[in-house]
């Protein structure tokens, strides 16, 4: 199971790091996108019950 929480929390840093460049680049729609990604990540890592401790927050 470790393999597999280490892959979710990865994906959740992932869509965090891509939701701050769009942010930083101010472009709507790739910040759109990384926050549905973001949002899928967490919706995962909650449902198998992961802890994004941290890394939970956007």
């Amino acid at each position: 199971m470790a393999g597999f929480e280490e892959a979710v929390l990865e994906r959740v840093r992932l869509a965090q790091a891509r939701l701050r460049a769009a942010q930083e680049a101010d472009d709507a729609i790739e910040e759109a996108q990384a926050v549905e990604e973001l949002e899928d990540a967490l919706r995962m890592a909650r449902d198998h019950g992961v802890d994004t401790g941290d890394e939970g927050s956007p």
